[in-house]
């Protein structure tokens, strides 16, 4: 399974931004998707994670109530939507999937699958 992720750029502060993975090739079972980033020279952090199914949603403190994950299972896809961006949410934002206990959502070691990185930059 290969989970490729896309839409990041620049934008300026308070502007929104899109992410999008998507999974192919093979039997997608993971039933957790989530988002973390990273900025040089320091570890991967949690961002937000989602059950692919049920309504368990979880997010990071410094994205909640600006940043929404949502899913569309048939195209197995998460998505997601990044408003009112700071300059502190420039990163490299990578998606992942995996099995993990709820507890464990925020541990980049829950998941076995990882997108590419897609840069997210935010400056005037």
């Amino acid at each position: 399974v290969q989970l490729q992720a896309s839409g990041g750029g620049l934008v300026q502060p308070g502007g929104s931004l899109r992410l999008s993975c998507s999974a192919s090739g093979g039997t997608f079972s993971s039933h957790t998707w989530a988002w973390f980033r990273q900025t040089p020279g320091k570890e991967r952090e949690f961002v937000a994670a989602m059950r692919r199914i049920g309504g368990n949603i979880g997010y990071a403190d410094a994205v909640k109530g600006r940043f929404t994950i949502s899913r569309d299972n048939p195209k197995n896809t998460v998505f997601l939507q990044m408003n009112s961006l700071k300059p502190e949410d420039t990163a490299v934002y990578y998606c992942a999937a995996g099995s993990p206990p709820w507890g464990s959502i925020r541990y980049t070691s829950s998941y076995y699958y990882w997108g590419q990185g897609t840069q997210v930059t935010v400056s005037s």
